[in-house]
């Protein structure tokens, strides 16, 4: 009883594709989480503009931008004293995370040279760093 000859693969084709798979895992997979982590940095890019957008709407109705104390917290719930507040300025009921999930850094007044800043740390989480681990800010 003989079996056709086109009945299975043999161990050399499995081999062959095995192969071939690692060496487009190999050459494509470095690509593809390098534009993972763009992404991150991308998003916290847009994310700080919107910010920075409602932050804009928050003085033109308070007539300041919100104090340290008061926080990013200013833009979703009313600070004691802002009477003329007619927010909330930002969809939802918090301010957002940055991408790798931790709040964004607000200082007042700017150490870049605007009224305040607003970034966050990278990758890493701390201040500082390069590529992946850079700040991202609104200066």
């Amino acid at each position: 009883m003989k079996r056709p000859a086109s009945a299975g693969f043999t161990l050399i084709e499995i081999l062959v594709v095995l192969v071939i798979l690692g060496l487009l895992i190999g050459l494509v997979g470095p690509r593809v989480l390098r534009y993972i982590d763009t992404a991150k940095s991308d998003t916290a890019r847009f994310q700080i503009e919107a910010i920075s957008a409602a932050f804009d709407f928050y003085r033109l109705d308070v007539g300041r931008y919100p104090t340290q104390a008061e926080g990013l917290a200013a833009l979703v719930e009313r600070p004691e004293g802002a009477a003329r507040w007619s927010g909330p300025f930002l969809k939802g009921s918090e301010v957002p995370l940055d991408p790798w999930n931790r709040p964004y850094v607000y200082r007042v007044p700017g150490d870049h040279g605007g009224d305040y800043d607003l970034f966050s740390l990278g990758a890493d989480g701390e201040e500082g760093g390069e590529d992946e681990d850079a700040d991202v800010g609104n200066w």
